[in-house]
């Protein structure tokens, strides 16, 4: 199982899911689905853009337990 690890990014960063969504420029919906981790796939230009927003690795933004 692949976990997404949102919520801690977002509160490492202090930052809130819309704030998140207007700097990485995806719809706040895909962004609450990613938090919630009720999302089926995931598009490779939001995983880039949220690395971005974040400065972080992947590996920052995934888990696989």
């Amino acid at each position: 199982m692949i976990r997404i690890k949102l919520s801690d990014l977002l509160g490492k960063h202090k930052m809130t899911q819309k704030s998140l969504a207007d700097a990485a420029h995806i719809r706040p919906a895909t962004i609450s689905k990613m938090y919630y981790e009720e999302v089926k796939r995931i598009d490779i230009r939001h995983i880039n853009s949220i690395c971005k927003a974040f400065d972080c690795e992947i590996s920052d933004l995934f888990e696989y337990i």
